[in-house]
Formats: structure tokens, C-alpha cells, sequence
């Protein structure tokens, strides 16, 4: 097993979506070393969970993975990794994940043990369920949340979840659309898009992108957040959220790209040059214009 097959199978790309365990320390404003620590712990041990799936998902996947145009060079549909040392990857994954996870917050390792079930029923079954497969995933991205409000004791913001669940939603639609458009093409190689169609997809989306921006702008200028944040400005950063998310949808209806939202994330310039202004903009609002 060479270190670039092993890079590939856990997919570490993959790991930028961990970053929302960051979300409820980055939103609070309460940095402390202890709390940016356990922060970064729970990264990792999220990211090794996370691995464990996506190997799994890959065996329960090799015969529809060789099929695809892209998925057919990962490790295991190629035959450069075997079942065997995949079965064995996902059990030394797993066990690194959720026991440190013990000894370090029982919350959280009861979150990653819940997000590791929940991800072994959607591989068997439930991705092949329409609607809630989407719903699973973002579930996932929420769960992340709760493992960074866990181990930080920080607690979750309502509008965070809701904002969360949404994107992921949105985000989770977007790549549904990429295998739908492939199977137009007489491509079709997974069975998780029967029950979608471009029709479906295209006004799923749209409603998830208006009301993304509506929960943006009602926590923006919501009295509690306004209170918590000390300033009425926040608002002003909706025209870059209006913005990632026409740039995101120009993506996926103009150049048919959507299908794997990390690697956009990873090689937009457009995209990553948008949340920066955003963050910048949102925190240089919350600690400057009060």
C-alpha cells in the first residue's frame, strides 16, 4: 500500500468539511488556549472517523465506482488497495477516533459514535433513498457543529445550526445534480439518483439558495445577535453570502461542475477570494463598528 493510494483512500481533501467544528469557538468570540486545543482535537479525531467512512462507502461502492468517469481511479474500484487492507484501514480508523474521544469528552465521543452509524446506514441503505440522503449529509456537517460546541463548552448558536443545516443542504443538491446531468448523458452509474431529475434538483436548489439568504439576513439583524455581537453592521456582509452563493450556483448551472463541492472549495479563486472578504467583513464589523 503506497503512501499516495493510502492519501487517497482516506480522501484528506475531504477533511476541509471538519473545519465546522471551529464554527461555534470561531462565532463565540471566546478564544482561550485550552478551548483552541480541544478544538483542533476533535478536528483530528473527526477527520479519522470520517476516513473510516468514506473507505467503507468506497467498498460498498467498487462496482458502481468503476463504472463512473472519476471515481473508477480511487484505490480500491483501480485494485491498488485490497478489501482486506481497507477492511483493516476502517477498523484501525475507527478505534483511533472514538477511544481518545472517551477520555477526552464523552459528549463528543457519543457524537462520533452516532456519526459513524448514521454514515454505516447510509452506505448500506439509506443513500439510495431520495430526499433523505441529502438530509443525512447534512446532518453530518451539523454534527460537526455539536462535536466543536462539545469539546469547547461553548454553546450552539440556533442560527448557526439552522444556517449549517441549510448550506449542506444546498451544497448536498448541487452534487445530486452532477450525477443526474451525468446519467442524462447516459452515464448513469449510482442508484442514489433515482427520484431526482434536473426539474427537481434546479427548484430545490433555487429554494435552498433564497432561503439560505433570508436565515442570513434574519440573524443579521436579529435582536439577540445584535445584543451578543455588540453591533448593528452585521448585515452589511449578506452582499458577500448573496454572492458565494450565485458564484457557487453559476458553478453547477453554467459549468456543470458541481460534483465535488471540497475540490471547488479547494481550486475556486472566486469562491475562496468571496469568503475571505466575508470573514473579513464579518469580523472586522463585530470588533471595530460597534
Amino acid at each position: 500500500m503506497v503512501i499516495k493510494e493510502l492519501f487517497i483512500l482516506l480522501r484528506i481533501h475531504q477533511y476541509i468539511k471538519n473545519v465546522f467544528v471551529f464554527a461555534p469557538l470561531l462565532f463565540s468570540l471566546q478564544y482561550t488556549i485550552e478551548a483552541s486545543i480541544n478544538a483542533i482535537i476533535a478536528f483530528i479525531l473527526f477527520s479519522l472517523i470520517a476516513s473510516s467512512i468514506y473507505i467503507f462507502n468506497d467498498l460498498m461502492d467498487i462496482e458502481e465506482d468503476k463504472k463512473h468517469p472519476r471515481k473508477q481511479f480511487r484505490p480500491l474500484a483501480a485494485g491498488t488497495i485490497t478489501k482486506k487492507q481497507g477492511i483493516i484501514m476502517i477498523i484501525i480508523l475507527a478505534i483511533s477516533s472514538l477511544m481518545p474521544a472517551l477520555f477526552i469528552n464523552i459528549q463528543m465521543a457519543g457524537i462520533l459514535f452516532f456519526y459513524f452509524l448514521l454514515n454505516i446506514a447510509y452506505s448500506l441503505k439509506l443513500k439510495h433513498i431520495s430526499i433523505v440522503d441529502i438530509f443525512i449529509v447534512a446532518t453530518g456537517f451539523v454534527l460537526r457543529l455539536f462535536a466543536g460546541a462539545f469539546v469547547t463548552g461553548i454553546p450552539l448558536s440556533m442560527w448557526l445550526i439552522i444556517m449549517t443545516f441549510l448550506l449542506a443542504l444546498f451544497l448536498a443538491l448541487a452534487k445530486r445534480r452532477d450525477d443526474v446531468v451525468l446519467a442524462a448523458k447516459g452515464k448513469a452509474t449510482r442508484k442514489n439518483i433515482d427520484g431526482y431529475n434536473l426539474e427537481f434538483v434546479n427548484a430545490a436548489m433555487g429554494l435552498m439558495s433564497a432561503v439560505i439568504i433570508v436565515s442570513y439576513i434574519l440573524y443579521s439583524v436579529s435582536e439577540e445577535v445584535i445584543n451578543r455581537l455588540d453591533t448593528p453592521y452585521l448585515y452589511l456582509t449578506t452582499f458577500f453570502v448573496i454572492l458565494g452563493i450565485m458564484r457557487y450556483m453559476q458553478i453547477t448551472f453554467v459549468e456543470l461542475a458541481s460534483g465535488n463541492p471540497t475540490k471547488i472549495l479547494l481550486k475556486d479563486r472566486f469562491l475562496q477570494i468571496t469568503i475571505f472578504l466575508w470573514l473579513v467583513s464579518f469580523f472586522g464589523i463585530v470588533l471595530i463598528f460597534k
